[in-house]
């Protein structure tokens, strides 16, 4: 993993939406991140992907020993093997001619040092000089990373065939990190949703973790944060072993896909702030904690290295004024964009329905659900395959899933063993209480609603990839999919050079000038969020503290964004939605507090 070629990468999207766009994009120079989670998904990946580029297969069983990190190591191993391929093909084509290679450094940004030099070749007159440039440009060509992620949340004990738990290191975590630690792959593992100390200690037991005799670093450490401080708890954590962040991404709490992890009313802008304000923090006060635990261990830590974690940021970027804001502002290194690349069939696997539904999507058909058996809120689109599915199994008195996978095994409300609340087991029994504890009426419907919301993801995020590539068929598999609420103004199909060049400023802007500013959106969803926890709390004075500093934080943020909303906008970048944000959403924030405040008083004296 060197530096990067391109300003962006492509996030993870649900465990099917980026399973191979690597294979689709990395020898273009795109960087993506794979979910290893589903090790079932990535098995039948590679049985599909080693046909068409003549590559060995040869099945690893569930059965088998260990077999959860060997289909990881197996799949990742092959994706590493296809961009190889595809990059050696890349490289052996002749310059001066309109193909992939031409269409390689068109894509990269116009900044690149290797773009320049591909120019400059462009320019030169046919000899002896311009031959040498060539191969040496040849040479400088390579693919982008293929990233992988682990939710840290998903660490479920694996069990072998008598049903007896094999033990701490075949964790569905640990598993899939072994299988990552022993592919061939130089990259990076991204984790998310959390903290897991007992899976960054796992870490150690791997070399590739750790600087080479040269320096070098072969798998790096990714983490998403929520906030300057857990930046620094985790990365304290990991220094102590000797472990080096590469990078801190950080994430909208609400304006983003997949699960939405919210603040207690922090906003983007104001954490953004915090990390450049204190950003010389988080590589000078690991460092020396690092160096520390290299000279204990009789390693050597090259002198000349200075541990400079770089800061990324995503979750409802929309234009390129957008990126310069967060790049030129904030002092952001990278962007990440993954809901627009749902839109860009070159990219991602979707099914063809699913991907219909997406470019007809509104504000109202992209929502923050209670789908997720985690418990977690989870951004979802309406009346997709896997809610019809879901719902119709309920008419036929059939409600829940087979809970094939079990990934997302959690509750013990009714069992000793953990079971999924999206399975029918968990389901019939929840269904069968709340029958016995309710009289019909509105707080039955709702209690319902709340059980039947949940839906089988371990299975239906994958399936959007299988059937668009022929795998299954849609009839029986549905797809659930996870876009965050910016897609609602993209509204068709997009050509990978058109995305890019959205990100870049190139070319013509894809999005209406009326869209608002993605601060400004994310100040719409965070206000949102409060209402649900002022109806959640109505009556429960114990939330009052939560609710006082959810809001006195959301102020905080308005003021920042005022601030940010008087300065010059960059090149399509919709300030004044800013503005008309922090004033039409603090009124409304104001009116739900002070209800709120209103019901505790009237309440406490009674």
């Amino acid at each position: 993993m060197s530096e990067q070629l391109h300003n962006f990468h492509i996030p993870v999207m649900g465990t099917g939406h980026s399973v191979d766009t690597p294979i689709r994009l990395a020898h273009l120079g795109i960087t993506s991140v794979i979910s290893i989670i589903d090790d079932l998904l990535l098995e039948r990946l590679r049985k599909y992907y080693t046909a068409p580029y003549d590559l060995p297969y040869e099945r690893i069983s569930p059965k088998d020993v260990d077999s959860r990190a060997k289909r990881i190591t197996a799949y990742l191993d092959m994706v590493h093997d296809i961009v190889e391929m595809k990059m050696e093909n890349i490289r052996s084509l002749p310059f001066f001619e309109k193909n992939e290679k031409t269409r390689y450094f068109d894509l990269l940004p116009d900044t690149s040092p290797l773009k320049q030099s591909y120019q400059d070749l462009m320019a030169m007159k046919p000899g002896e000089i311009r031959e040498k440039i060539a191969n040496e440009l040849n040479l400088r060509m390579r693919p982008g990373d293929i990233d992988v992620n682990i939710m840290v949340k998903i660490d479920r004990i694996d069990m072998d065939k008598h049903g007896t738990p094999l033990g701490e290191g075949f964790s569905d975590a640990k598993a899939a990190l072994r299988g990552f630690a022993k592919s061939k792959l130089e990259s990076a593992m991204v984790f998310s949703a959390g903290i897991n100390q007992s899976l960054y200690g796992y870490m150690t037991k791997y070399k590739d973790f750790y600087r080479d005799h040269e320096g070098a670093i072969k798998k790096k450490i990714i983490l998403k944060v929520s906030d300057f401080r857990s930046a620094m708890v985790q990365g304290r954590y990991m220094a102590k072993k000797g472990l080096e962040i590469s990078e801190f991404r950080i994430e909208s709490g609400l304006n983003c896909g997949g699960h939405a992890f919210a603040s207690p009313g922090h906003l983007l802008p104001v954490l953004l702030q915090d990390f450049k304000d204190k950003r010389k923090e988080l590589g000078a006060q690991f460092q020396p904690v690092i160096r520390r635990f290299y000279e204990k261990m009789g390693w050597d830590y090259p002198d000349n290295i200075e541990h400079h974690p770089e800061i990324t940021v995503q979750g409802g970027i929309g234009n390129h004024g957008e990126v310069q804001r967060l790049e030129k502002g904030f002092g952001i290194d990278r962007t990440g964009w993954a809901t627009p690349f749902l839109l860009v069939p070159e990219a991602t696997p979707i099914d063809t329905p699913t991907r219909m539904q997406l470019m007809n999507s509104t504000g109202d058909s992209l929502y923050l659900s209670g789908a997720s058996p985690l418990g977690v809120p989870f951004n979802n689109l309406k009346d997709s395959g896997s809610e019809k599915w879901t719902m119709d199994r309920y008419l036929k008195g059939k409600p829940g899933s087979p809970c094939p996978k079990k990934f997302l095994v959690s509750n013990t409300e009714f069992t000793d063993a953990p079971i999924c609340t999206a399975s029918s087991e968990y389901m019939a029994l929840k269904l069968e209480q709340i029958n016995a504890n309710f009289e019909p009426g509105a707080e039955k419907d709702l209690a319902i609603d709340k059980v039947l919301a949940k839906t089988c993801l371990c299975q239906h995020l994958a399936n959007g990839a299988l059937i668009s590539l022929g795998i299954v068929k849609a009839s029986n598999s549905p797809q659930a999919i996870c876009p965050g609420p910016n897609l609602s103004w993209f509204n068709r199909n997009y050509s990978l050079e058109e995305m890019v060049d959205q990100i870049y400023g190139r070319g013509k802007e894809l999005l209406s000038p009326d869209r608002p500013h993605m601060f400004a959106k994310e100040i719409q969803l965070y206000v949102d969020y409060f209402q649900t926890l002022v109806e959640d709390a109505i009556g429960n004075v114990r939330q009052q503290k939560a609710l006082d500093a959810f809001y006195d934080n959301m102020q905080r943020g308005f003021d920042f964004c005022k601030q940010i909303a008087r300065d010059i906008a960059f090149k399509g970048e919709n300030l004044p939605s800013l503005s008309e944000a922090v004033e039409k959403q603090g009124k409304r924030l104001q009116e739900f507090y002070d209800n709120f405040i209103e019901k505790i008083n009237s309440e406490s004296l009674v």
